[in-house]
């Protein structure tokens, strides 16, 4: 019986990559970790959107009826009045300046 003469190494990488070439698939000799399976993977985010339903804020309620049927935000009325004993006490937002002469900023430099 004749023994099978098996093909040289480098004779099989050259067909390996003739293979990749014509198929366009990726050439990876040494077996190293590419993430190609992750990256060919469907993507989760669109299942996850609908999934999850939207979340319905006062604000937006209001916003997407327009005059019809309106809410009381209680949270924003109270926001509100904290916002003006700030202002009592003194301790809210410093005033935006009209013009750049009556910016902090520029007095600081000076």
């Amino acid at each position: 019986m004749a023994a099978a003469i098996a093909p040289a190494p480098s004779r099989l990488a050259a067909l390996t990559r003739l293979r990749c070439s014509i198929f366009q698939t990726s050439y990876n000799p040494t077996s190293v970790r590419t993430g190609a399976k992750y990256l060919r993977a469907r993507l989760r985010g669109p299942s996850m959107l609908k999934y999850y339903p939207t979340e319905l804020s006062v604000a937006k309620f209001n916003a997407f009826a327009q005059g019809e049927w309106t809410m009381i935000d209680a949270d924003e009325i109270q926001r509100e009045k904290d916002v003006e004993d700030k202002k009592k006490r003194g301790k809210g937002a410093p005033k935006k300046a009209k013009r750049k002469e009556d910016s902090r900023r520029l007095k600081r430099k000076k």
